[in-house]
């Protein structure tokens, strides 16, 4: 016999775009965000048996049997977080995901546990003629402040937070050496390297016991968010870096020092490679088979490795992929 031991559904790409607007000043402020809602509980249809409700021996009805009587439409759940997004703050994030969350678990009694990943775009001011323009924004990178929050009936509200697509590059101060080597290994050993990653950061709140205890943190969220940011920024660029793993391993121990109510962090840095264009660079030819350029010196003598590298190849794979947590 077969059964459904777990299961989950919800909304995806919900896209949400809300203006706040200072009549006085003429000021604007805009937030673009992405939202994801995925529900868990008892998404199915308890039965009578002997006379008596049997409420533990719940079968997932809307799943084996298509009674969808119990089930919130996931388009209700898109149009509930358009109307949490206009009777509440969007900012910081972290409360707006709690909000959306609470508001599944508190409104629909079998539903035990709400997810919301929020996914906020960057909108940057723009400057024009040396002033902050009032309503004018550009969208200067890739990186997006990442928030899910879950909130479990009985259990309180969980929230991770995250940096995500920041990419990073420095030119020099970065080495890799000393490594296991054996008969598969034919990488050498670099004493100075392009280093270049893409930061996902993420950092794990101790559990809020209630979405009164999220709002009375809020200050504390766009505090950690700066602190999370400046610190990678500030390590990965005057760090002379051994090893991505040394170098995340400092991040991290910076961040729960200077956040107490944080009780994780984790970082996800894949590697971004750029080869020296010169002795042993592998070029493709127009059949697509690789082939290997033996010149010692490039072309009439030009040198491009070691100390003489300027010009390299970027490469997009393989590449490496270094992760780690480090708690409290």
């Amino acid at each position: 016999m077969v059964q459904v031991s777990a299961a989950r559904y919800g909304k995806d790409n919900i896209r949400v775009y809300k203006v706040h607007k200072d009549n006085t000043t003429g000021k604007q402020d805009v937030v673009e965000m992405t939202v994801c809602v995925l529900l868990r509980g008892d998404i199915e249809t308890s039965y009578i048996s002997h006379n008596a409700l049997i409420s533990n021996c719940l079968t997932f009805h809307s799943y084996t049997k298509a009674d969808n009587s119990v089930v919130v439409a996931t388009d209700s759940m898109k149009q509930t977080v358009y109307l949490m997004a206009k009777q509440h703050p969007v900012n910081p994030p972290e409360l707006f995901g709690a909000i959306v969350a609470n508001h599944f678990v508190k409104t629909y009694k079998h539903i035990h546990a709400a997810q919301v990943k929020v996914k906020q775009h960057r909108w940057t001011r723009m400057t024009v003629e040396g002033k902050p323009h009032p309503h004018s924004f550009m969208r200067d990178g890739a990186e997006t402040r990442n928030v899910e929050a879950e909130a479990n009936r009985g259990k309180g509200v969980s929230i991770r937070s995250a940096i995500a697509g920041l990419l990073v590059l420095k030119s020099t101060g970065s080495a890799f050496h000393g490594f296991l080597r054996d008969e598969y290994t034919i990488l050498e050993e670099v004493q100075d390297r392009i280093l270049s990653t893409e930061v996902d950061c993420g950092w794990k709140w101790s559990t809020f016991t209630n979405l009164e205890d999220v709002e009375a943190s809020v200050p504390k969220f766009d505090q950690a968010w700066s602190a999370a940011r400046e610190t990678t920024l500030r390590l990965f660029a005057q760090e002379e870096s051994p090893s991505v793993q040394n170098t995340m391993y400092k991040m991290c121990e910076e961040i729960l020092a200077a956040v107490p109510d944080v009780q994780a962090v984790d970082y996800s840095l894949p590697n971004k490679h750029y080869f020296e264009i010169g002795e042993h660079f592998l070029l493709l030819d127009h059949s697509g088979l690789t082939e290997e350029k033996p010149d010692m010196s490039w072309h009439k003598g030009l040198k491009n490795t070691g100390k003489d590298a300027e010009v390299y190849a970027p490469q997009s794979d393989p590449n490496g992929l270094i992760q780690c947590t480090v708690t409290r």
